[in-house]
């Protein structure tokens, strides 16, 4: 394996955590990275909510039925997408942008030794209109997805996914 992506390669979702403090260096070095992600035209629709208050996780944990794994974990990002920032109002660019900053922060967090998850938000209106109301989070701004981060109390893996009957070359 190629050891510049291994941490690409070993990014497995975590939803065990021991509890253990995510440091504030660590925090601004994967929202860096969440910062850095690709964006269309450069617009970076991206904003995020840094969550260690447990009423908050538990009130999130009350509204979304895959968010159980917030219990464990430290802290949460919440990735969501002003709308404002968008160039093109009849593109939804900002879904393609969020993605990316949302797996730049997923592979920060391995990288740093650290685990996480996905949980979707958007497209699901009932989940972004009810993390809206926790979170005072304004009519022109969705919340995309929320990344519970922590130390892993569990290990998983590394994928082997490269399936060849899956690459088509200069033709389906």
């Amino acid at each position: 394996m190629n050891t510049h992506l291994e941490f690409i390669f070993t990014r497995r979702s975590i939803r065990r955590f021991s509890g253990e403090r995510v440091t504030d260096e660590q925090l601004k070095l994967i929202l860096t990275a969440g910062m850095t992600a690709p964006s269309a035209n450069n617009q970076q629709p991206w904003e995020f909510i840094v969550v260690d208050d447990r009423g908050k996780m538990g009130q999130i944990m009350k509204v979304h039925p895959y968010s159980q794994m917030l219990s464990p974990a430290p802290v949460c990002i919440i990735v969501a997408a002003n709308l404002k920032k968008s160039l093109y109002k009849d593109m939804d660019w900002w879904i393609q942008d969020c993605a990316a900053a949302t797996e730049n922060i997923l592979l920060a967090v391995n990288a740093l030794g650290l685990g996480a998850v996905w949980v979707g938000v958007y497209p699901n209106w009932e989940r972004v209109a009810a993390i809206r109301k926790i979170f005072d989070i304004p009519e022109d701004v969705v919340p995309f997805s929320i990344i519970p981060i922590g130390h892993a109390a569990e290990t998983r893996p590394p994928k082997k996914d490269y399936q060849a009957s899956l690459v088509h070359r200069n033709k389906w």
